[in-house]
């Protein structure tokens, strides 16, 4: 994705079903926890640049002893800050206790962060600042072990209004109006009272409350807890969490926006975002990953019981489309394969565009996410290239020569490596004009592959704002003097916002979004803004939303290809001497490439939950009001 977005975040759930003695007989240390979580935290850094967090817990400890360690970091390289962290508290508390040498058991009790069951979360903020006490898991801590409430996620929720009124209804007063802030207390509040059931039950029966405690543990109902919870959450979500004492579980959004796949075996379960990180880590096969179905739970019990229930009753599956396009690493065997065929299901607009002639383009890609994608180019456009040498050998069936026949053969699709990122370029300065000139050099180009007959393909995953595209590749693509340019993106056009976790919030900046507006003033229609925002206003203002994205109808006045024409003048800027042209992904062949994730409301405008089409509405009325705020 040329434009930087932030986007999703990563969990890690780690339970270890057997005793510590089992893993310092198996693996010969104490540490097997934490040496896997920084592996399974590390193999999906791509999901959180601006912090993550670490927290374990020990079962069974001694009154007055610590059982919950939590360590959370904003550094540039979280995930090792944390381990570094962890590691040199570990080594001193080994350094000044020779004992733990030759006792691995008594170690494990008493050094910090190791643990029975591990909570890891790797931060993509959009929303709040990069400070600490934004990064989660979240810990709701109480001197009751069975109130301990810890959460961690990657969701984002659009009723964060109708949730904080919830919890003033409750009797709480929430210190801030924040989807990790009532996600945290609502669950907190019905883990209070399913606590206070049980105790009240034991009491009844003359039971103390020390000897009430591990039947608590046993009793405790999880499941009535995340269903009382969840009720009336709306978004995307996978949350994990942990209970003080032990009970471990990780929820599902009913529509499966957001990504939970886990394993088990007779040692441990593990839940992560992505699939190949627990392929690495346990060395298993891909068939042993498992998905968590949508609106369930994976429930682990301090016992080392392990149900699936159903929390939400499921909608229609639509995962994240951009989950396949972008966001999660490559390496999932799948979703290499989409990529691929991603980029193949742009080759007859390619073919037509350049009016199949190979002998004058140039195929390259830009940024280096775009690289699988563009293979399934490369291999559409060799399809393209055996049929055109096919066809030329019957055409001369029996007066080629073997010169002639050897001419034909070695014709091979140019592709180039044209665009290299800079990634040590920083744009430090702010006065406009300077820093687009710094901001125009943020990718390096190869000289000497293009000549001025030649149309340059560049292939890009998906276009967001078209800002980078502007100021600096269409610039510095102009440099090689091409005859045309042409910027293909793998991705439909992004029309509307996301509001279940990508940072793509505020409808004016879509580049799409903004070719419309500019194709109504050029037709003299600049009043169907009017319009769509008196029937957004009306919408949002219905005690019961009527479930309808006004939106849409700015786009319908216009062909799909007429979009895509503006687009590429609004990146054109005047003193561009190529031609310069946009190929966007179309929806149905989005859907062909990956059949099974359809989550495609920032695509299409059709959003899996009611507040999502709320939200779009909203949006409209921030951009027609010039306010520069989020819609949810």
């Amino acid at each position: 994705m040329s434009d930087p977005i932030k986007h999703e975040c990563g969990i890690v759930l780690l339970r270890l079903l057997k005793p510590m003695s089992y893993y310092i007989e198996k693996y010969g240390s104490p540490f097997y926890g934490i040496n896997k979580m920084y592996l399974l935290m590390q193999k999906q850094h791509n999901r959180g640049q601006d912090g993550a967090g670490f927290l374990s817990i020990k079962f069974d400890p001694e009154p007055g002893s610590p059982y919950i360690f939590r360590r959370r970091s904003v550094e540039n390289q979280p995930i090792q800050d944390i381990f570094g962290q962890i590691s040199r508290k570990i080594n001193k508390r080994m350094r000044n206790n020779p004992e733990y040498k030759n006792n691995l058991e008594l170690a494990a009790e008493e050094l910090p962060y190791v643990g029975n069951v591990y909570l890891g979360h790797l931060r993509y903020g959009t929303y709040g600042k990069n400070k600490i006490e934004n990064c989660h898991p979240f810990l709701r801590a109480n001197n009751w072990m069975h109130k301990n409430l810890i959460i961690a996620g990657n969701f984002n929720m659009t009723n964060v209004d109708e949730l904080f009124e919830t919890l003033i209804n409750l009797g709480q007063h929430p210190k801030e109006k924040a989807d990790t802030v009532t996600i945290l207390e609502r669950t907190g509040h019905f883990l209070d009272e399913e606590v206070n059931k049980v105790w009240f039950d034991l009491k009844s029966k003359g039971i103390s409350k020390k000897d009430a405690s591990p039947l608590i543990m046993d009793n405790l109902d999880v499941v009535n807890m995340l269903r009382r919870s969840a009720k009336k959450w709306d978004g995307g979500y996978t949350i994990a969490g942990m209970i003080g004492h032990g009970d471990s579980f990780v929820l599902r959004d009913p529509n499966g926006i957001r990504p939970c796949f886990y394993y088990i075996d007779d040692e441990i379960a593990v839940v992560t975002s992505e699939r190949p990180v627990i392929q690495t880590a346990f060395k298993v096969d891909i068939e042993d990953v498992k998905e968590l179905d949508p609106g369930h739970a994976i429930i682990i019990k301090k016992d080392g019981r392990i149900s699936f229930e159903e929390i939400r009753e499921p909608g229609e599956k639509l995962s994240c489309s951009f989950e396949r396009i972008y966001f999660s690493r490559g390496n999932d065997a799948d979703i290499y394969n989409e990529r691929l065929e991603l980029g193949r299901q742009v080759t007859k607009q390619v073919i037509h565009s350049i009016a199949g002639d190979l002998d004058n383009t140039v195929f390259s890609f830009i940024p280096n996410t775009a690289e699988v994608a563009f293979y399934g180019l490369l291999k559409g456009m060799e399809d393209y290239q055996k049929r055109i040498q096919i066809d030329e050998i019957k055409e001369k069936n029996g007066t080629l020569t073997d010169e002639d026949l050897s001419k034909i053969l070695e014709k091979r699709v140019r592709l180039e490596k044209i665009a290299i990122k800079d990634a040590k370029l920083r744009t430090f300065i702010t006065e406009d004009s300077s820093r687009d000139d710094l901001v125009s050099h943020i990718y390096d180009v190869t000289y000497g592959k293009v000549k001025p007959t030649d149309t340059l393909v560049v292939l890009d995953d998906s276009i967001v704002r078209g800002t980078t595209l502007q100021k600096s590749i269409i610039r510095i693509l102009d440099t090689l003097k091409p005859k045309k340019i042409i910027v293909v993106s793998s991705a439909p056009q992004i029309r509307y916002p996301d509001c279940y976790g990508i940072d793509m919030a505020k409808l004016g900046d879509f580049i799409a979004f903004k070719a419309a507006v500019e194709l109504l003033k050029e037709q003299g229609k600049e009043e169907v803004l009017d319009e769509v925002y008196k029937k957004c206003k009306a919408s949002v203002a219905l005690p019961e939303y009527d479930g309808i994205n006004y939106v849409k109808g700015i786009y319908d006045l216009f062909t799909y290809e007429e979009v895509s024409n503006k687009v590429a003048q609004l990146i054109r800027e005047e003193n561009i001497n190529a031609e310069v042209e946009v190929i966007f992904q179309t929806v149905d062949h989005l859907h062909i490439a990956c059949p099974n994730h359809k989550g495609d409301w920032y695509f299409t405008g059709n959003y899996p939950t009611e507040s999502g089409m709320r939200v779009v509405n909203r949006a409209f009325i921030n951009y027609y009001e010039g306010k520069n705020v989020r819609a949810y």
